[in-house]
């Protein structure tokens, strides 16, 4: 467990860090190949923090581990909506130089559209860019050095929690450790031991992460282990797929007839959008603590299909597109820790589905966009919200198939474990006999 430990915080430590130097090299990268590198590494920095810190809530608190995820995900939804606003100041729509009224129309869609839509087909050309008069130096790496400082604290703090699990062989530290100290988590993880030598063939038990691809360990394995996996995982894909989708399309849609709202009014949506998966998030703390993950999945991705059918249907309202736009992220805020904690519940907390579900996840958020955004610039704003539902019911259906191969993973497990009282119980009678026998001939 130490080891392991020691292996997770080191990797959030190095990721962390990673991510303060390249925010700090970006506004110095002068070409756009040296640009693309730095975003690379920084977004596969971001995937490792993303994926341990998933990993090791499941891992310490397993069955508690609802909460902690909600209230982890809640802080990605809060930094989301707070990381805009902190570079919208140097994002100015004067720091162009003189230009037309038409030009400060479109430098500020060009602004919600890098807001809003990182990887986006924007449909603005050089051409339309003003180029009359003397321009400014931007002050956009301001922001980039802002948010390297503001994210500095966070490798140290990781390094003084090494320090106080005793992680660090130089510096030893003479306090007890926090782990030692949560009562939670040390209730888990005795329940865990036991479990682990109950359920380890049977279950799927492995030791580590990176045992999970080894043949030793599926070797056995029933289907519907891997179909927990397999449809988990599409499940994340559609539905983080249509939060990246909505939040980098909602703009386009909402400057587009036949709703044609300004470009002023139509920045708002995505931060909406974001302000409600937070807001819905920080509500989901509580509600995990009275209903199952199963629950919450089932109540969330009804509500997304609802409230994108009736987008559908009052397609010209504006106000609507608002109040839609508020509770599609409400509904879409939870599912992704609720599908964790749903998977791993199944899975007896083994870390392996978590890996799987944050890949697909991250896969479906970088896909969907590129797919709806392409079908956008071919077929019109419209197919935004036809996109929208398709995606959604076809989450559900998933999610259905999901709740099949569940009952059937534990019918298996019931099966197997009569199967083992079985075999044993013989073994026990025999024991039993032959200690009766010693007793007698004593």
């Amino acid at each position: 467990m130490q080891k392991w430990l020691f292996s997770a915080l080191a990797a959030l430590f190095v990721s962390t860090l990673i991510i303060s130097v390249i925010f700090a090299i970006i506004p110095l990268c002068n070409n756009v190949l040296l640009l693309a590198v730095a975003m690379a590494v920084s977004g596969l920095a971001m995937g490792i923090i993303d994926t341990i810190a998933n990993i090791q809530l499941v891992t310490i608190y397993q069955k508690d581990s609802a909460v902690f995820l909600q209230a982890l995900h809640f802080f990605i939804g809060f930094g989301a909506l707070v990381s805009p606003l902190i570079a919208d100041p140097f994002l100015s729509e004067t720091g162009c130089g003189n230009h037309t009224g038409n030009g400060t129309e479109t430098m500020h869609h060009f602004r919600n559209m890098l807001r809003n839509s990182p990887i986006a087909e924007h449909n603005i050309t050089q051409s339309h860019l003003p180029h009359e008069g003397g321009e400014e130096e931007s002050s956009v790496h301001y922001a980039f050095w802002i948010m390297a400082l503001i994210n500095l604290p966070v490798p140290i703090a990781v390094l003084f929690l090494m320090y106080r699990e005793q992680l660090i062989p130089c510096c030893p530290s003479t306090t007890p450790r926090l782990l030692d100290k949560d009562e939670l988590a040390m209730e888990n993880q005795q329940g865990a031991e036991g479990l682990d030598v109950e359920h380890e063939h049977e279950a799927g038990g492995h030791g580590d992460i990176f045992s999970c691809c080894q043949n030793d360990n599926l070797r056995g394995l029933p289907v519907s282990f891997f179909m927990i996996h397999i449809l988990g995982g599409m499940v994340l894909f559609m539905t983080d797929g249509i939060v990246g989708a909505y939040a980098g399309f909602v703009y386009t849609y909402g400057v587009a007839p036949p709703m044609s709202l300004p470009h002023k009014t139509a920045g708002y949506l995505a931060s909406i959008f974001w302000a409600a998966i937070t807001a819905g998030r920080l509500l989901s703390i509580p509600l995990s603590y009275r209903f199952q993950p199963v629950r919450l999945l089932m109540f969330n991705l009804a509500g997304a299909i609802v409230t994108v059918l009736m987008l559908l249907i009052f397609y010209t309202s504006s106000i609507f597109l608002f109040v839609g736009t508020c509770l599609c992220g409400l509904f879409l805020s939870s599912i992704f820790p609720c599908m964790l904690a749903y998977t791993e519940d199944i899975l007896d907390y083994r870390g392996c589905a978590t890996t799987v579900l944050v890949t697909s996840a991250g896969m479906g958020e970088m896909v969907m966009q590129v797919l709806v955004g392409s079908i956008i610039q071919t077929k019109g704003s419209y197919s935004f919200l036809l996109c929208g539902m398709i995606i959604a019911c076809a989450g559900f259906i998933l999610f259905i198939g999901l709740l099949l191969f569940h009952q059937m993973h534990r019918n298996y497990l019931t099966g197997t474990a009569k199967k083992s009282a079985m075999v044993q119980e013989p073994a026990t009678k025999e024991s039993k006999t032959e200690q009766k026998e010693e007793k007698e001939s004593s």
